[in-house]
């Protein structure tokens, strides 16, 4: 993508474009070069690519004037450190999931997903405008980090399992890789959850340390050959309707920014953001066709987990919010937000694509 063009799709000075000399533009930016860690490994060419399409807007709208190298998970740090590399200044920034690191304070968990959480749109329409940057910044500012909207995945699969799921008793003692906070909630249920970074899963599911796995859906989980090994494919994962992917950047190097860079670094963000968007809906039809078709059996949670993981969450969320005020802040925040979207969804949206789903276009 040419500047120019970057620059009318985003929208980035729109009003300014016309009337500002490119080589007046161009005299005003300085050159800088960072460094982004992030959380995936290069063969996840959906989450990792969404970084690389980020860093590469950026160069694209500058003219190369600003530039980010981007490093997959362990070329400086392990995918799950990308918080502590970016808050200690060792990069720049990080392209990261920031339930990640609910273990420093539960509320990081809002900035990718709550368990029973909204679906992408309501998620992503209250960070934009229905004040979820703010709240959240206002909790990030605490960690020397500021957040920029840089990927969503949609809803999740529910994950793999080498035996099949069918009440809440088969959950005890499972031992499940689970990413981020969704594991303080299926705790209640009994299983024992384990947060491992993408390339460590297969690992783990082959050895048997963990009975299992999810990560993301078909198109990554294919990609990391857990149908090889555990059969049973549940859906939904409800712990993640919509979760957000976010560019955390150092606060300090954030303010020491250009205002336009900033800009350009912002809309870069919502540009790849866009781009995975469509990329999982492209790629994740077609590669759930090929995982069926070579043997993999999928399974919906039953409603009796359904309803005890809902119930376990909405115990947790009361618990810790009488405990936590940043917590009860940011839960106030997205569910008054989201309860109000879903009443209008279930007018128009749900009916509609339930009415699709059943006849399609054709």
């Amino acid at each position: 993508m040419r500047r120019r063009d970057f620059i009318k799709v985003t929208g980035l000075g729109v009003a300014g474009a016309a009337t500002i000399a490119a080589p007046a533009i161009a005299q005003s930016m300085p050159e800088i070069k960072w460094r982004m860690t992030a959380s995936w490994p290069k063969s996840l060419d959906t989450l990792y690519g969404g970084a690389d399409v980020m860093a590469k807007a950026v160069a694209e709208a500058t003219d190369n004037k600003f530039q980010i190298q981007l490093f997959a998970a362990g070329e400086i740090v392990p995918g799950l450190q990308v918080l502590d590399a970016v808050q200690n200044g060792t990069v720049e920034m990080g392209h990261t999931a920031s339930y990640y690191y609910f273990g420093k304070d539960p509320t990081f968990t809002f900035g990718t997903s709550l368990p029973f959480g909204p679906n992408m749109r309501l998620n992503q329409g209250w960070y934009i405008n229905g004040g979820g940057k703010q709240v959240l910044d206002e909790f990030y500012k605490n960690y020397n980090v500021i957040s920029l909207l840089a990927g969503n995945t949609g809803c999740q699969m529910g994950g793999w399992f080498r035996r099949e799921i069918k009440t809440v008793a088969d959950l005890s003692g499972l031992k499940f890789r689970i990413g981020g906070f969704a594991g303080k909630v299926l705790q209640k249920l009994g299983v024992v959850p384990q947060q491992l970074a993408g390339g460590d899963i297969y690992p783990a599911l082959e050895k048997g340390t963990i009975d299992g796995a999810e990560w993301v859906g078909p198109y990554d989980d294919e990609k990391l050959g857990f149908n090889k090994i555990a059969p049973h494919y549940y859906y939904p994962g409800w712990w993640e309707g919509g979760p957000i992917l976010l560019a955390i950047v150092n606060l300090d190097k954030w303010n020491s920014l250009p205002k336009h860079y900033q800009a350009v670094l912002t809309q870069a963000g919502a540009f790849a953001n866009g781009w995975m968007m469509s990329k999982y809906d492209q790629l994740n039809p077609a590669s759930l066709k090929k995982l069926l078709a070579g043997g993999t059996k999928l399974h919906a949670f039953s409603p009796e987990i359904m309803q005890a993981s809902f119930k376990a969450a909405m115990e947790l969320y009361a618990e810790i919010s009488s405990t936590n005020a940043n917590f009860k802040k940011v839960y106030a925040s997205m569910t008054d937000f989201a309860n109000d979207g879903y009443q209008w969804y279930q007018v128009a949206e749900l009916s509609f694509d339930s009415f699709m789903a059943r006849h399609g276009l054709s």
